[in-house]
């Protein structure tokens, strides 16, 4: 690493930190006696810090974001070049990388034809309830409003998106919660509620008998991910989906996909849907659109949701009343074009699913070694392993031991992740999801690490 900043100047960038950063997710009571971790420097999946350490990042910025790795020139240079050009105008109006990206991306989406600009995932997957609900109003009288989420899926920090939290210890606290939001059971086979042979089918079944319960007429939508993401890594068994969408169309009940984790290329398809043959009616995105270099997120949607909203001009509520003031960003589409160039040019798919089967192998090998290791799973470079202290019981590992082991990687220098304050004692996956650039040697020194940390906390 190349330290561009002086010794001087970082120490006072860590100090204003300490200072005046309210970071996310984090107890601030530890800073008061060391240092918050502040980095400087990014290249490939290769972090530093601001004392010069170096990390490989196995997580891709923490939260499943730097898809392509950091330090992308090509991506740096045609944001600025935009930015100089037309940095800015609301989304009433169109701009051009908008335009294109809304393009390229819809050619990776057969079946969805319309793009709506927001600037996070929360704020993606916010706009389809609004949608789902106007629609409601227009068309059904009311009563089609009510929104249908799973057991351990997450789709945002607002209070519409935490309403349809799965994960109870992000929600608790924030409540009340507005009405009309409906849990259904989760998909994971690993701890299945329902001791039969096809699982998959049983869960999407359950599903089913709840918008029976609440009846079908008071149903409008269904959101799930595709593949369950800070709730454990959870990749739904066969029959499933196929299920799910047998069901959406029996009681017309438009199917909403959260591809906010696993969009643009994380589990080796561009999209996670992609892997079961579904046509969803939204689909939201965020995170990976464009690796962190710009801000951007995009709901889209069919021709024929796009339809309901051109009705009757005159009146007030005929369009989507909604507005997204950094929707109307120009870097975020620029960004997302050359992001997706990367990709395409890279063979990154292909990477992804090469280097995501080593992986998953070596976890497979890591479990024949340690017997806390209980379940492990996942597609592309999107993996989980989760602990328990019993195999035959399956009792979860304890939070705080998964933790040191996530500490135990962090002080070889690897930066993984963990399902953790989500769940209640259910806090015990281990999640990886390295760049999607990861080298063979990268997977190794990963699982190499967690083998290392396992065998420290727990002899």
């Amino acid at each position: 690493m190349i330290m561009t900043a002086t010794s001087n100047y970082l120490t006072h960038a860590v100090a204003a930190d300490r200072a005046h950063v309210w970071h996310h997710l984090s107890q601030h009571k530890p800073y008061e006696n060391t240092d918050p971790r502040v980095f400087v420097e990014g290249k490939g999946l290769k972090l530093w810090d601001a004392k010069g350490n170096e990390y490989l990042d196995a997580v891709s910025g923490g939260v499943w974001t730097v898809n392509v790795g950091y330090g992308r020139e090509s991506i740096a240079n045609v944001v600025r070049d935009q930015l100089i050009k037309l940095n800015y105008y609301a989304g009433a109006a169109g701009n051009v990388p908008g335009a294109m990206f809304a393009e390229r991306l819809i050619e990776k989406m057969p079946g969805l034809s319309r793009v709506y600009y927001s600037n996070s995932g929360s704020e993606a997957n916010e706009k389809v309830y609004k949608m789902v609900r106007q629609i409601a109003h227009r068309h059904h009288g009311g009563k089609k409003w009510k929104i249908l989420f799973r057991e351990r899926d997450y789709h945002g920090t607002t209070i519409a998106t935490l309403a349809t939290s799965g994960q109870p210890q992000r929600a608790d606290h924030y409540g009340p919660y507005p009405d009309g939001f409906v849990i259904v059971p989760h998909c994971l086979e690993y701890r299945k509620q329902w001791n039969v042979e096809n699982y998959g089918e049983r869960a999407a079944d359950a599903i089913e008998d709840v918008i029976l319960r609440e009846g079908p007429e008071s149903v409008g939508c269904l959101v799930l991910e595709p593949i369950t993401a800070g709730g454990g890594v959870i990749v739904p068994p066969p029959g499933y989906w196929e299920r799910v969408q047998d069901i959406c169309r029996k009681y017309d009940i438009l199917l909403h996909i959260d591809e906010v984790v696993c969009g643009l290329g994380r589990t080796g398809t561009w999209f996670g849907y992609q892997h079961y043959g579904i046509q969803p009616d939204f689909v939201t995105m965020a995170k990976g659109v464009a690796s962190g270099y710009a801000a951007i997120s995009c709901t889209v949607t069919t021709e024929r949701v796009f339809d309901l909203f051109k009705d009757a001009p005159d009146d007030v509520m005929s369009y989507f009343r909604d507005i997204s003031t950094f929707g109307g960003c120009t870097s975020g589409p620029a960004a997302a074009l050359e992001n997706m160039r990367i990709i395409e040019d890279e063979n990154l798919l292909d990477n992804t699913v090469e280097m995501g089967e080593r992986c998953l192998s070596n976890l497979r090998s890591l479990m024949e070694k340690h017997a806390v290791i209980g379940d492990v799973r996942g597609k592309g470079l999107f993996l989980g392993a989760e602990l328990v202290s019993d195999r035959a019981t399956k009792e979860p590992l304890g939070e705080k031991i998964v933790q040191a082991v996530v500490a135990r990687c962090l002080s070889q220098g690897v930066i993984i992740g963990a399902t953790n304050r989500s769940l209640h004692g259910l806090n015990n996956t281990l999640c990886l999801s390295p760049a999607l650039i990861a080298s063979a040697d990268d997977i190794d020194r990963i699982t190499s690490a967690i083998d290392s940390a396992l065998a420290h906390v727990l002899s």
